[in-house]
């Protein structure tokens, strides 16, 4: 009897490996480096050592009476735990300034940082998807804004607005904050990689108009660049100085930052001033953390997201 031996499938021939996948893979294994994976870790870990230790002290002397603050080690509590008593001592003093000091930051950095990040996106669309004459002049001007700091505007500012009678005014906070330059060109960056010209061109031959067109294809696909820029916006005027202390006298318009500082001036002949600036510190860096909380995945993403989208 003979046998027969079925023949055997063909074997493929192996993959050859492309040198960009032998780049990742070494890539990888690099990245998996004991080493290196240490080193990077005790990096981040000073850093957000040195971000965090401001946070700490403030909320360890919040708790402090005003003879503890000096008595007492900064960096542990002591002195009995007067914490609550403290926080509404910020809430009373000068006939309940502070919190009204809050509500004009909320509307500053609120309203400022919505006006400005709508307009810095559209304006950022705009830039990344239309070609018209000077295009090149308008983004060298934007790019050129992003290096000029905001205090060296402060007082060309301020001569401008008094000339037609606005210092003084919530105006004169707000309407400078409606410009972000840096979200400008964010946006722009990120429109350009995130939002494909075929789909706004099917858009058109529906007949889609070209605010339509922004507003119902294009936003959807750029809330990581929205909230990004809404977020550095938001703490951006939040944390604003010197162009609230150039253009307002009057304490009632104070943001929070300028009110601080008018108590802590005052330490000097007052030394209970000296809690109520740091019980109003305190409550100053509230909002602003909720705020990162619950924005941060949306921030993560906005900052990668155009440079890894083609």
């Amino acid at each position: 009897m003979s046998t027969t031996t079925s023949p055997r499938p063909a074997q493929k021939p192996a993959k050859r490996r492309t040198p960009a996948e032998d780049g990742r893979s070494g890539s990888r294994s690099a990245g998996r480096n004991p080493a290196v994976t240490i080193i990077v870790t005790a990096i981040l870990a000073i850093v957000a050592i040195y971000f965090l230790v401001p946070v700490y002290w403030v909320i360890v002397n919040a708790t402090k009476s005003t003879d503890a603050l000096f008595g007492t080690n900064g960096f542990w509590f002591g002195g009995g735990f007067q914490l609550f008593e403290n926080l509404g001592n910020v809430l009373t003093a000068n006939g309940g300034i502070f919190p009204r000091w809050a509500l004009n930051s909320l509307i500053y950095s609120g309203l400022g940082s919505a006006l400005a990040t709508y307009f810095a996106v559209a304006a950022g669309y705009a830039l990344a998807k239309y070609d018209f004459r000077g295009k090149k002049l308008v983004y060298a001007m934007v790019l050129g804004g992003v290096l000029v700091p905001g205090t060296a505007t402060a007082l060309p500012l301020f001569f401008l607005f008094s000339s037609v009678g606005l210092t003084n005014s919530y105006w004169s906070v707000l309407i400078p904050s409606l410009v972000s330059p840096f979200g400008l060109f964010l946006s722009s960056i990120y429109a350009n990689a995130a939002v494909p010209d075929e789909v706004l061109e099917a858009g058109r031959i529906d007949g889609v108009g070209e605010i339509a067109l922004f507003h119902r294809i294009a936003l959807p696909q750029l809330v990581p660049a929205i909230v990004t820029v809404l977020l550095f916006q938001f703490v951006g005027i939040w944390n604003n100085y010197f162009l609230p202390l150039v253009m307002l006298a009057d304490e009632k318009l104070y943001p929070i930052t300028l009110g601080l500082d008018n108590w802590r001036a005052q330490t000097d002949r007052l030394p209970e001033f000296y809690q109520l600036t740091v019980g109003g510190a305190l409550l100053s860096v509230i909002p602003l953390a909720i705020l990162i909380l619950v924005l941060q995945r949306f921030w993560r993403g906005g900052l990668t997201e155009g440079s890894v989208k083609g």
